[in-house]
């Protein structure tokens, strides 16, 4: 089973947040200023369990967010709570470690005839 169009939807109207969802491996990432902060799949929103998410949702239920993956936070009930939920994934981004330094392009060499 996949995310429908409409859970996409209502999550982006509900979620206080400017957020960008992308296509990844058949479902969703929902990302925070450019951080990857939780996946949609199965109509479902799993928050990654950093220790900021942990401390906003900390009796929240865990879920492998799909199959083999790690457990991550079932967002279900945070979302009855908008602005818990808003917190939550704003902790997973203040949490994320710094983005590494892009490397400069070489110079490419001209090609021979």
């Amino acid at each position: 089973m996949s995310t429908s169009s409409a859970t996409i939807e209502h999550m982006l109207d509900t979620i206080p947040l400017t957020l960008t969802v992308k296509k990844m491996f058949g479902e969703y990432a929902l990302y925070l200023d450019g951080i990857v902060v939780a996946f949609i799949c199965d109509d479902t929103l799993f928050i990654k369990p950093t220790p900021g998410a942990n401390a906003v949702l900390p009796d929240a239920e865990r879920g492998p967010a799909y199959p083999g993956s790690k457990d991550y936070i079932v967002g279900s009930e945070a979302l009855d709570d908008p602005e818990i939920c808003a917190r939550a994934l704003r902790a997973v981004a203040a949490d994320a470690p710094p983005s590494k330094p892009k490397k400069p392009k070489a110079a490419q060499k001209p090609k021979s005839a």
